[in-house]
């Protein structure tokens, strides 16, 4: 599949998304320098969120709509006035969308209902993403779906039958290049509630590509995830973890970023293919195994013994296989100390 000009495989480096959610502070400046920091570190898209505070919630003063756990990022926050703080103006769509254009990434949305797939689509994005908690809102799937176009959807917390039905209603009205991504939603996930061998699980039962949608800190989950299968990683990305941003405390900076397109091709690329033997590269390495030589003069007929022959690199006579061999035999020549030993120098 393709999401623009870009192909996305197995065979393919890792496409690298910087998500860059809620973290620009409602200031368009600080956006633009997010997008070109991103360029800046090689990733090949960033990825915006596409709603208003009033299509993701009430604005009603009760607690069924505030952020009650005490291990929240946003502990105590009414769920309307985070939304607020964290939401991307429709107006700044388009002139980010060109502005990274210009700097040679692809850039797109995730719609969180869907009116924002209408506007999107006045932008021709080359593709969608569904966040892991639009999952299970079989409608707003199928509104993407029938666009056409390539669609990523994350999968935390979703259980294999609801990925299934996710998967199958899309297909349904027509989709046919999809990926998922193994998700943990939790902000931040830690490594051990990660579980990336779900990844190629995931490629198996459901026949669709697969990445890492990753809220981890750090890089290591993510590279690992190449090693598995990950042909997608998306990350959230920020100027400045200490200036803040409402996703700030799970986001890569910039140098981390640049560090993680780099480390995820370098994994990329050493997966490689089943390979026994050595490689060509490994070729003039065989030279310093070891093989049979004579450490000493040895005269036409001597007997050959561990005194006068020894085991040393490099691979130049017989290999140490037939040191038994030799040692049951007599010399046939003379040899000068420092001479390999063949077949032809035995007499046995």
């Amino acid at each position: 599949m393709k999401i623009a000009n870009r192909v996305i495989s197995s065979k393919s480096k890792p496409f690298i998304i910087a998500e860059l959610s809620g973290n620009h502070a409602q200031n368009f400046e600080l956006a633009k320098q997010m997008v070109s920091a991103a360029a800046s570190a090689g990733v090949d898209a960033i990825k915006l969120q596409t709603y208003t505070a009033d299509s993701m919630t009430l604005n009603i003063d009760s607690d069924n709509f505030r952020i009650m756990e005490d291990d929240s990022l946003w502990h105590g926050q009414h769920l309307h006035e985070l939304y607020q703080q964290a939401s991307t103006p429709y107006e700044w769509h388009k002139p980010l969308f060109d502005f990274a254009s210009e700097l040679g990434l692809i850039a797109f949305s995730s719609p969180f209902d869907e009116a924002a797939v209408d506007f999107l689509e006045s932008l021709n994005v080359p593709a969608y993403k569904i966040a892991s908690f639009e999952l299970t809102d079989i409608p707003l799937i199928q509104k993407v779906a029938k666009t056409g176009k390539p669609l990523i959807m994350s999968t935390g917390m979703a259980s294999v039958s609801e990925i299934e039905e996710a998967v199958a209603a899309a297909k349904d009205v027509g989709a046919e290049d999809i990926v998922l991504l193994k998700c943990t939603s939790t902000y931040p996930a830690s490594p051990e509630n990660t579980n990336l061998m779900t990844i190629p699980d995931m490629a198996n039962k459901f026949g669709c590509a697969v990445g890492l949608s990753d809220h981890t800190l750090g890089i290591g989950v993510a590279v690992a995830s190449v090693a598995l299968g990950a042909c997608v990683i998306e990350k959230h990305f920020v100027l400045d973890r200490n200036a803040g941003g409402v996703d700030a405390a799970f986001s890569l900076e910039p140098d981390e970023f640049k560090l993680l397109v780099d480390s995820a091709g370098v994994a990329h690329q050493a997966m490689g293919d089943v390979v026994y033997g050595g490689t060509a590269a490994e070729e003039k390495s065989k030279y310093y195994r070891r093989s049979i030589f004579a450490r000493k003069d040895i005269q036409p007929g001597e007997r050959f013994t561990r005194e006068n022959v020894q085991i040393v690199r490099p691979a130049i006579g017989l290999q140490p296989k037939h040191f038994n061999r030799v040692l049951s035999a007599s010399a046939r020549n003379a040899l000068k100390a420092g001479d390999a030993i063949f077949d032809k120098d035995l007499s046995e």
